[in-house]
């Protein structure tokens, strides 16, 4: 394995468990392009690259699954996950954020939500949170006009407002905890830094290390994307560091996807046999 995924995996290690997060960075991000749904054994073959053991990863897999984000079937003694339908929206707000091209246009206005104190408060809470959303007081939302509003707050109250005064873009700066946001991009290219300029250096990963690091690298970026609303270039701090950070996922991803997709071929399969084939939206992440 190269140095700097084995520094990667090290690093990851000495944090607190993950494993139910990673789970969900390997569905939105291998298994969701390719039919949603996936068997036990290849999610356990993938986690012994991280020296996960496979009692942890079915442990996360069954609280998943009790929390509502797959259903399980099975075929003999074999295992297999999918994706719960009415978590499509999310996994689909989420990428578009994390790999679709930044925000060119803006028009000076924003979408303003209310939400009141009913019984889905938290529900709507953190599903704004994941679309992009920052709030400035308890109940009260907001992001660019334009970003969809997920289902969990369909319900809210919807006003459209302008950010070109001084009330408008304080209203925004206390909207999201950019400082904080901006620290961690610059800790997640700290981190896969040595990565790109291991594959600069025209060395060549197996397919099984092209799919650890292909997961890796989203489960880090998402974390950090998912928190950052994504504001036009006009608002944003002159060295803001997210463009740069995009641009080093955007360029480690794409050199490791023909492999990593290779890895998938030979060890990914669902309850009908091998997994389908993604289809071209794969291959234009992270484009423009």
């Amino acid at each position: 394995m190269p140095q700097p995924l084995d520094r990667i995996i090290g690093q990851l290690k000495r944090e607190p468990s993950r494993t139910g997060s990673i789970v969900i960075t390997v569905f939105g991000d291998a298994i969701v392009p390719r039919g949603g749904a996936v068997w036990l054994g290849t999610l356990l073959e993938f986690f012994k690259a991280l020296d996960i053991d496979s009692s942890v990863v079915r442990t996360a897999m069954s609280r998943l699954t009790a929390d509502g984000w797959f259903e399980r079937t099975k075929v003999g003694r074999n295992s297999f996950y999918r994706l719960v339908k009415r978590e499509q929206q999310t996994f689909d707000i989420a990428t578009r954020h994390i790999y679709g091209a930044p925000t060119s246009d803006w028009t000076g206005r924003f979408e303003l939500l209310l939400i009141g104190n009913g019984e889905d408060r938290d529900a709507s809470r953190e599903a704004l949170k994941n679309a992009g959303f920052g709030s400035p007081l308890p109940g009260v939302w907001v992001a660019p006009s334009g970003v969809p509003v997920p289902e969990e707050a369909a319900g809210a109250i919807r006003l459209e407002v302008s950010a070109e005064d001084d009330s408008g873009r304080r209203l925004l700066s206390e909207s999201w905890p950019l400082d904080r946001t901006a620290d961690a991009y610059l800790k997640f290219m700290k981190t896969f830094e040595p990565l790109r300029g291991w594959i600069a250096g025209r060395k060549t990963l197996s397919d099984a290390d092209a799919f650890t690091a292909r997961i890796l690298l989203i489960h880090h970026y998402r974390r950090v994307v998912l928190r950052d609303p994504l504001l036009p270039t006009a608002l944003l701090p002159r060295d803001w560091p997210g463009r740069a950070a995009r641009k080093l996922c955007g360029e480690i991803y794409r050199a490791v996807l023909p492999a990593s997709e290779q890895w998938l071929n030979r060890h990914g399969t669902n309850e009908n046999g091998p997994l389908p084939a993604a289809g071209k939206e794969l291959a234009r992440r992270f484009d423009g």
